[in-house]
C-alpha cells in the first residue's frame, strides 16, 4: 500500500465525491489531511469519519474562488499539522451541459472559470509558497478528460480544464529542480453528486455517459482516489508535469 505516515496533506472540494475519496484514501495511507469545501458541514463530515477511523484531520470552510480564503487554510493546515507535503486542488464546478457555445450564459462562464481556473490559480499560488520555503511537495491538480478533448455542449467547463492541464503542465516546468512535482488527474464522468445531478431525470444521459466509456460504466470516486494517493506520494517521485488520465479507455477511442 502506498504510504504517507507522518505527511501532511489538504484536499479542497473534499465535502462529497472525488475530493472526498481523496481525503479519506490519503488519511488511510497515514497523511495528516485537511478537508476543505465551500460546503463547509460537508467538509467536517469527511473530516469526522477520518477521525472516526483513527486519523488525524481539520475541517475547513474554504471558498477558493477568494485568494484570502485560500491563504487561510494553507495557514491553518500548517499551524494544525507542518509543513505542507501534498495537495489537492479538487473544488470545481460543472457549469451548463446543455447549450452550445453561441447559446451560453456569459455568467456562467465567469462562474465556472471563477471556481475551476481561478479557484485552482489561487491554491497552488499558495501551496507552492508554502512548499518551496518547505523545500518540496507534490501538487495534484482535478482537471478531466474535457481538459484533453472537446466535450459536447460544455464549452465553459471544457475550456477551464484545459487551462488547468496548461497551469499543471507550466508549474511542473518552473518547479521541477526545486523539489516540487504537480500534476494533473483526468477522469472521466464519474458517480459523484455533480454526474448525478447532470442525469437526475434523464435516463437518456446517462445511458450516453456509459456508453461513451469502453468499459461501459461511470467511474467510482475511490478509484480516482487511487490515482490521486499515488501522485501525492513518494511512489511517483519522478512523474511531473503529467495529465493522468483515468477514463475507462473514453480518450483511446
Amino acid at each position: 500500500m502506498t504510504q504517507m505516515d507522518g505527511k501532511v496533506a489538504l484536499v479542497t472540494g473534499a465535502a462529497s465525491g472525488i475530493g472526498q475519496a481523496s481525503a479519506l484514501a490519503l488519511a488511510r495511507a497515514g497523511a495528516a489531511v485537511c478537508v476543505s469545501d465551500i460546503n463547509g458541514a460537508g467538509a467536517e463530515e469527511t473530516a469526522q469519519s477520518i477521525l472516526d477511523a483513527g486519523g488525524k484531520a481539520i475541517s475547513l470552510t474554504c471558498d477558493v474562488t477568494k485568494s484570502e480564503d485560500v491563504s487561510a487554510m494553507v495557514a491553518a493546515t500548517v499551524d494544525a499539522f507542518g509543513p505542507l507535503d501534498a495537495a489537492v486542488n479538487n473544488a470545481g464546478i460543472a457549469g451548463s451541459f446543455t447549450d452550445r457555445l453561441h447559446e451560453a450564459d456569459d455568467a456562467m462562464l465567469e462562474q465556472v472559470l471563477a471556481v475551476n481556473l481561478r479557484g485552482v490559480w489561487n491554491c497552488m499560488k499558495a501551496e507552492l509558497s508554502q512548499m518551496l520555503a518547505a523545500g518540496g511537495g507534490s501538487i495534484v491538480n482535478i482537471a478531466s478528460v474535457a481538459g484533453l478533448i472537446g466535450a459536447p455542449k460544455a464549452a465553459a467547463y471544457t475550456a477551464s480544464k484545459h487551462a488547468v492541464v496548461g497551469l499543471t503542465k507550466s508549474a511542473a516546468v518552473d518547479y521541477a529542480k526545486l523539489g516540487l512535482r504537480v500534476n494533473a488527474i483526468c477522469p472521466a464522468y464519474t458517480d459523484t453528486a455533480m454526474v448525478q445531478s447532470a442525469i437526475a431525470g434523464n435516463p437518456l444521459m446517462a445511458h450516453i455517459m456509459e456508453r461513451a466509456i469502453p468499459m461501459g460504466r461511470l467511474g467510482q470516486p475511490a478509484e480516482i482516489a487511487e490515482a490521486v494517493l499515488w501522485l501525492c506520494s513518494d511512489a511517483s517521485s519522478f512523474v511531473t508535469g503529467h495529465a493522468l488520465t483515468l477514463d475507462g479507455g473514453l480518450v483511446a477511442l
